[in-house]
Order: C-alpha cells, then sequence, then structure tokens
C-alpha cells in the first residue's frame, strides 16, 4: 500500500511542496523567512477575522469598538497585540525575506521575483488600510496625508484623492471602504502566494 501522500491528487500537491522538495543540501536558515511569512500571513487572518467579529467601521464608534474589543471582549486584548505586533513580525520577516532575495540573487527567477513585487506592495496597502480603521488621531493624520500624496499627480490628482476619500475630506466613506478592502486584501495575498509558489517550484 503506497503512502496517501504520494497518491491522494491534493495532498501530493502539498507533499512536492513541503515534503519531496527536491531542495540543495546548502540552503541556510535565511530560507526559512519565506516559511515563516506564511504562518504570520495565517495568524493575520485568524486574529483579523475575530477583531472583525466585534469592530464597527464608523466614524463614531469605530475608537470605542477598538475599547471595547481590549476591555470587554475575552482575550479581546491579546487577539488585538498579537494582530498588530504580528503585521510588524510580518514586516520583519518580509525585509529579511528580500534581502535574502537580493542577496544571492534570487531576482534571476524572473516571474518567481515579479509576483513577489506585487505581494510585497499588497501588504503594504492592508497596513495602511490597517493602520486607519482604530480612528485616532494618528489614523485620521496617516489618512489624510498618505492619500493627499496623489494630488502631486498632475491634473487628476486632486480628483484621485477626493475619489480615494468618498467626499472632499477623510470621513465615513474612507473608514467604510478602507476596512472593506482591509478584510479582503489578505484573501487576495494568500491567492498570490499560492502563485508565488506555484512559480518558484515549477
Amino acid at each position: 500500500m503506497t503512502i496517501i501522500r504520494k497518491k491522494h491528487p491534493l495532498i501530493k500537491i502539498i507533499n512536492h511542496s513541503f515534503i519531496d522538495l527536491p531542495t540543495p543540501s546548502n540552503i541556510s536558515s535565511w530560507w526559512n523567512f519565506g516559511s515563516l511569512l506564511g504562518l504570520c500571513l495565517i495568524i493575520q487572518i485568524l486574529t483579523g477575522l475575530f477583531l472583525a467579529m466585534h469592530y464597527t467601521s464608523d466614524t463614531a464608534t469605530a475608537f470605542s469598538s477598538v475599547a471595547h474589543i481590549c476591555r470587554d471582549v475575552n482575550y479581546g486584548w491579546l487577539i488585538r497585540y498579537m494582530h498588530a505586533n504580528g503585521a510588524s513580525m510580518f514586516f520583519i520577516c518580509l525585509f529579511m525575506h528580500v534581502g535574502r532575495g537580493i542577496y544571492y540573487g534570487s531576482y534571476n527567477m524572473i516571474e518567481t521575483w515579479n509576483m513577489g513585487i506585487v505581494l510585497l506592495f499588497a501588504v503594504m496597502a492592508t497596513a495602511f488600510m490597517g493602520y486607519v480603521l482604530p480612528w485616532g488621531q494618528m489614523s485620521f493624520w496617516g489618512a489624510t496625508v498618505i492619500t493627499n500624496l496623489l494630488s502631486a499627480i498632475p491634473y487628476i490628482g486632486t480628483t484621485l484623492v477626493e475619489w480615494i476619500w468618498g467626499g472632499f475630506s477623510v470621513d465615513k466613506a474612507t473608514l467604510t471602504r478602507f476596512f472593506a478592502f482591509h478584510f479582503i486584501l489578505p484573501f487576495i495575498i494568500t491567492a498570490l502566494v499560492l502563485v508565488h509558489l506555484l512559480f518558484l517550484h515549477e
């Protein structure tokens, strides 16, 4: 009887990517950051899912809902800090991963590298929108300043900024759409990660 991981059509794909992957013996611990990024992504999605159950994307109640998560939700403080500090850990692993790629010339794998660049921008966009969600003073300032950078684009800049804001200033429409994008982007990132791995292990 053959081992299920070598026969089953779905498990076989996972097996060839993780267990029976023909990896050179000279790779170092620098190659571990890709796996750590995968772990970080899973933690972020799980903690984010629980936070989304209690968060309200309304300018009047967003800050209060974050306080409510920390004070009243069972282990809410832990979930919130895991999500916030997990994001920092995510970026540490991300920069190490990119640094290793540059040092060892991984940019020669063009498709994998380009997919990685798309992933980097997607993660940065997700983190920025997540930073805005608690709707404190720094969130408001961050949303205003970063989105205002687009106003430097000639002719269409101001219109583009107002279109992103959903009005003439950062307000409820901005917060609602930022929450929607912050929620959906990690799932898009997960799909892109699979493509990234597909190109890497082809």
